[in-house]
């Protein structure tokens, strides 16, 4: 698989999945930047998942994961910064529809939502995928346009 370099964040009703997913990311040879939140101490989750997004808008990350509690909050805040086309995935085939689909670049995952060990094989998976480009091109070129 190849390594990727990953900026990560959450809030703190993400951050016990954010450890997991940081720790076998590590554990895979990715490259991982974590933007926080770093207890679970209770938080405003865009403090930590706009610089996420804003970082892989700048290509200084090839790939963005956001969590919290449900992971909408985070895809929205994640999806208002330009460049950024972040998805909330829910199951496995869901995050290969995000990537081979939409060339997703931001993964978000709600912990409330699924169990730890679906959240790793989504992240596995989500990472593995590759976009299928095609008829696809057209509409990421819509979805990027001013």
């Amino acid at each position: 698989m190849k390594k990727f370099s990953i900026a990560i964040g959450s809030d703190h009703a993400g951050f016990a999945y954010k450890e997991a997913i940081k720790a076998m990311l590590l554990e895979e040879g990715h490259t991982v930047r974590d933007f926080g939140a770093y207890s679970e101490e209770r938080c405003d989750y865009p403090d930590f998942i706009r610089p996420v997004a804003e970082a892989v808008a700048r290509g200084e990350f090839e790939r963005g994961i956001v969590l919290g509690g449900s992971g909408n909050g985070e895809a929205i805040v994640a999806n208002r910064v330009r460049g950024v086309r972040c998805g909330l995935c829910w199951t496995e085939q869901v995050a290969v529809w995000n990537r081979s689909h939409n060339d997703g670049n931001v993964l978000s995952i709600g912990q409330r939502t699924i169990p730890e060990e679906l959240a790793l094989k989504i992240v596995r998976v989500w990472l593995e995928t590759e976009f299928e480009g095609g008829r696809h091109i057209a509409r990421i070129a819509k979805i990027d346009a001013p």
